[in-house]
């Protein structure tokens, strides 16, 4: 068994020094709130101290910031100072699948507990529907910009320093549930949200360098639909649980213990090896490759998937349990419409790791878009007044297809593209989804407004949809069948000599090898 990576933190004492300043400033915030459980933790009536406060807020930032500059690699030796990564054995690979997904978990239950922590965090501040539907809005759209940057750091500095940083942003972050005004409540949402929106781009591009050819595909796309359920089933349980006994904010506290495990785990973390040899023999890749030929009509592709999912969640189906609620008869809360989602994930995506590994990724990709927009045009055509188990049933297949989509995007997405720029492209895929969150919504209430209401949304979402299930059924690549190589030349080395070959961008993102898909991406 290889020993844990810990050489690949450069300066180590500087970084854990960066942590504690952290953890200082997060206990400090934490004390704060035990000492308001004589006012049933309603924080806004505390008096607290200006002076400590901002010290505490002062130490969380100089402690992450700290910790980040402790991982960068000395400029003198640039990369070739960063220890090669040790050869994984199949133990490895296993307790790096176990960590990446404890990861996700992790990163699912900042963005699901939202929806748990409105009722309190409206009822102590004294706010409208309106005034609350701001803290949605903004998390989302931190998750935007974090995965843009924490994409393209992944590129930069590394996967496993941007897992770490990340890690460092989570335990910061944990202070939202400290905020005495909703306005601090707000920045501190966004600014999880973007550490949230940095590890999904990430962890996929690095399961896609660690683990061998065959069943990768379907671990990721398992390993995808099933983070997100965990992570809304573990941020329910603890709100059901502790909600009850301390208020809202404790939800955010008691992820504090499994940020700390996280951080912990990152020693058994290794390095992409193909991404430090890259960066040993071969120029950086601009961002601006995504949209250069050969990479174009990839992301293109991509942009219009993840484009069609986010607005069919965030948008559609944000709506769609008060739209049951109001049309009678039918007996479909939206805890159940959650409770159905959650468990239709792990079919839904057991089935779709399958067709992915066995048959074909584009082809998967389309049946999923397909199935959504079959349910979509079903609710058009019948509306919300048909018989009950037509519409279940229908209700049923439409978060099928949703949680197929999103469980396949991401992997697809870091399987496609070469190493120079796959987080990057990770970080782009996973902003555009998630903008659905940002401007869905509004977008949806104002089409709903409009003569026919569900039915006419319900179009107005299918439409994008089916055609990102036909430009990906035309122009989508197949990570599975797309390579050949010569024999006699490991994945990686061949990679690595196209890349370093290159000294242009066109060149470097043309041809380039998928480590562990046998052959060249084209």
């Amino acid at each position: 068994m290889s020993a844990p990576p810990a050489s690949l933190i450069p300066r180590p004492l500087l970084f854990w020094t960066g942590v504690a300043l952290t953890c200082a400033g997060v206990v400090e915030h934490l004390w704060m709130f035990v000492d308001s459980a004589s006012m049933h933790f309603h924080m806004s009536m505390m008096d607290m101290s200006p002076a400590i406060m901002w010290a505490a807020m002062a130490a969380i930032v100089a402690g992450v910031v700290i910790s980040g500059i402790a991982l960068m690699q000395p400029q003198i030796a640039g990369f070739a100072a960063a220890p090669a990564p040790a050869p994984m054995t199949t133990a490895s690979r296993r307790r790096l699948i176990a960590i990446l997904s404890f990861a996700l978990m992790v990163d699912q239950m900042k963005p699901a507990t939202l929806a748990f922590i409105a009722p309190g965090l409206r009822d102590e501040y004294g706010l409208s529907a309106a005034d609350v539907s701001w803290l949605p809005t903004v998390a989302l759209t931190g998750t935007v910009l974090g995965s843009l940057i924490w994409g393209r750091a992944a590129d930069r500095i590394g996967r496993r320093a941007t897992i770490l940083i990340a890690s460092l942003l989570f335990l910061g972050t944990t202070v939202c549930g400290a905020m005495p005004t909703f306005g601090g409540t707000l920045v501190m949402c966004a600014l999880m949200g973007m550490a949230a929106g940095g590890m999904l781009p990430v962890v996929y591009a690095l399961m896609t360098e660690s683990l061998p050819p065959g069943r990768r595909a379907a671990i990721m796309v398992l390993q995808a639909g099933l983070t997100t359920t965990g992570g809304y089933m573990a941020a329910s349980g603890l709100a059901a649980v502790l909600i009850p006994l301390a208020g809202w904010r404790v939800t955010w506290f008691a992820q504090l213990p499994l940020v700390l495990i996280l951080i912990a785990l990152n020693r058994w973390i290794p390095e992409s090896a193909a991404f430090t040899a890259r960066q040993t023999r071969a120029k950086q890749v601009p961002a601006s490759a995504l949209f250069k030929s050969p990479q174009t009509a990839k992301t293109l592709v991509v942009s219009a998937y993840a484009l069609a999912w986010g607005l069919v969640y965030w948008g559609f189906i944000t709506f769609l349990p008060s739209q049951l609620e109001s049309s009678g008869g039918h007996g479909m809360s939206p805890a159940t419409l959650l409770f159905i989602s959650s468990l239709l994930a792990i079919p839904t995506c057991a089935v779709g790791a399958w067709l992915y590994m066995r048959w074909s990724a584009r082809g998967t990709m389309v049946v999923y878009a397909t199935l959504t927009v079959g349910a979509l045009l079903t609710l058009a055509a019948l509306g919300l007044e048909g018989s009950r188990p037509i519409l279940l049933a229908t209700v049923m297949l439409l978060f099928a297809g949703t949680a197929g989509v999103i469980a396949l995007i991401g992997p697809y997405t870091a399987e496609i593209y070469p190493l120079a720029i796959r987080g990057t492209a990770g970080g782009w895929a996973a902003a555009v989804g998630k903008s659905g969150g940002a401007f869905g919504p509004p977008l949806i209430a104002l089409v709903l407004s409009a003569p026919g209401g569900i039915r006419t949304a319900a179009v107005f979402v299918a439409v994008p949809m089916a055609l990102a299930a036909l430009a990906v059924a035309v122009r989508g690549s197949n990570p599975q069948t797309a390579v050949q190589i010569s024999e006699g030349t490991t994945p990686l080395d061949a990679e690595l000599d196209d890349l370093v070959s290159s000294e242009a961008i066109a060149a470097a993102t043309a041809t380039t090898h998928l480590p562990g898909n046998g052959g060249t991406q084209t």
